[in-house]
């Protein structure tokens, strides 16, 4: 047997045991995840790769039936968390409780222009809206959690559409887990970032009810489309009462179901 003949031989052989390996491999992590109970429904975000962190505003909406079917607390349900957890036990937040923690919160940003303009609390979650006082826009959007009080930049387009205090909130959240990475992460803004978007309010609000029509029959949008700096967020209303939010692109009106705060219990304008 000639030398090159030998090598070949060699190779292939090492390439059917490596391949061998890997399937092995694969066998034994699926095994695995089954027997420990890792399916596909346990686990949503994993199902076709589409995790909504890797997905802000690319085709989330097309099909109703994936992100509005899922149960409580499975992170997919229109009215569950977002996190997978189940928060059935928890006393839900009073609006001044939600109130006082998110004016501590803005109290660390030392931004005196900032206001909390309205407060609504779900029983996963109680959610901020916060606008600048000199122009009445929205600056961003604030969840706080009802066992910690804690307050977070809520994730969604607050955090994927916002022009203006995207840098913020990104710093913010990776600062907040101890990370380093929260430095590359600037919280200034350019100076050309305006309010005015491509898509009107009233385009906001079609686009909106056109997506509730076929993703929530019977339900309505509120009247008005709250802007943001890139986004509108838009109440969602079941007769006359809300049931929960959306938000709408401003440059492209892609429809965006915030999933994750729960059962709607109060609201409080200020």
């Amino acid at each position: 047997m000639n030398k090159a003949l030998r090598i070949t031989l060699i190779v292939i052989g090492i390439l059917v045991v490596a391949g061998g390996l890997v399937f092995t491999g694969t066998w034994i992590g699926r095994r695995t995840a089954y027997n420990l109970g890792w399916s596909q429904s346990a686990y949503p975000m994993r199902n076709n790769g589409n995790r909504p962190d890797r997905n802000f505003g690319s085709g989330m909406m097309d099909s109703p039936g994936g992100m509005m079917s899922g149960r409580r607390g499975s992170g997919y349900g229109m009215m569950g968390n977002g996190y997978g957890y189940n928060t059935t036990s928890l006393t839900p937040l009073t609006v001044d409780q939600a109130y006082q923690a998110g004016g501590e919160y803005l109290a660390g940003l030392n931004n005196p222009d900032l206001k909390i303009a309205e407060v609504m609390v779900f029983d996963n979650n109680a959610y901020l809206r916060v606008v600048e006082q000199s122009t009445g826009i929205g600056a961003f959007e604030l969840l706080v959690d009802p066992y910690s009080l804690a307050v977070t930049p809520e994730h969604g387009p607050n955090m994927m559409w916002n022009l203006k205090y995207a840098g913020l909130n990104h710093q913010i959240m990776m600062n907040g887990c101890g990370s380093m990475m929260g430095n590359l992460f600037s919280s200034t803004t350019p100076a050309d970032i305006t309010a005015t978007m491509a898509v009107t309010p009233e385009q906001a609000l079609q686009a909106a009810q056109q997506y509730l029509d076929t993703a929530l029959p019977g339900t309505k949008t509120a009247a008005d489309a709250d802007p943001f700096y890139g986004y509108y967020t838009i109440d969602i209303l079941r007769d006359g009462k809300v049931i929960g939010m959306l938000s709408v692109n401003g440059a492209s009106s892609q429809v965006f179901m915030h999933t994750w705060h729960g059962t709607f219990i109060a609201i409080q304008d200020y």
